[in-house]
């Protein structure tokens, strides 16, 4: 057979919940039932997702998980921001739900991959599909190495403590000699590690230093999606101090 079709169904405390979440990253409501029991279908082109609910589900011991292949991880997930800047002008990048950035992941053969976590703990892993462009080569400097590894444990195992751990470790060794495409990397990914553990003061001295680093224009060049992901770092530190004033 040929041209089968999988759907995810996985487990939320409130289907309404779900669905005005996943509405706001652009998918349409395609199935709700609320008796005998909670169900809701969801789709967005070619992606659909299912949800049922249970009342006393708590979203962070969800086990829940699915992969999703597209064309264009980079595309997705832009999409998927602009639909959370728009409602909540910003981007959600700590607690439940939130969204990490696509990144290398050296345990899935270096695919550029990024993780939506819904309200219902859900892990929707998004990589690309075979013999896409976003397949880069395995890191060569020390301070790419560890965040390789750093970023394994963030976004693919949730230990943010230890992903945090390996990056000082290095970043206290190799900071001066780092290249700085490298240092700017870590920096904004152990910004982003910082923002996760509401260490808003370790998000703050890393994103500084990372503004620090000096660049050619070849180097932002090469940056351009990092350094839009320090803009969304400081969004979300800017929004954090209004809220606490």
């Amino acid at each position: 057979m040929a041209n089968e079709i999988t759907v995810p169904l996985l487990p939320c405390r409130s289907i309404d919940e779900i669905v005005e979440f996943y509405t706001m990253l652009g998918f349409t409501r395609t199935y709700y039932q609320t008796r005998p029991n909670p169900c809701v279908g969801l789709q967005r082109e070619d992606l659909q997702l299912q949800f049922f609910g249970m009342p006393d589900f708590k979203a962070e011991d969800s086990y829940g998980s699915c992969v999703v292949i597209v064309d264009d991880t980079q595309e997705l997930f832009e999409a998927f921001a602009a639909g959370m800047r728009k409602v909540h002008g910003k981007l959600l990048v700590s607690g439940i739900p939130r969204m990490t950035r696509p990144r290398k992941r050296k345990n899935a053969d270096n695919q550029s991959g990024f993780t939506v976590i819904d309200p219902g703990g859900n892990w929707i892993r998004i990589f690309p599909s075979p013999g896409s462009d976003s397949t880069g080569a395995p890191a060569v400097g020390k301070l790419a190495r560890a965040l390789e590894s750093a970023v394994v444990l963030g976004d693919s195992k949730g230990d943010n403590q230890q992903a945090a751990k390996i990056l000082d470790a290095t970043l206290a060794r190799e900071q001066d000699c780092a290249p700085a495409t490298e240092l700017v990397e870590a920096l904004a990914y152990r910004a982003e590690l910082a923002i996760r553990a509401d260490d808003t003061a370790t998000a703050a001295d890393a994103l500084a230093r990372a503004r620090a680093v000096p660049l050619t224009e070849a180097e932002r060049g090469q940056l351009t999606a990092h350094l839009a992901g320090l803009e969304d770092l400081e969004a979300v530190l800017q929004r954090t101090h209004e809220s606490n004033s």
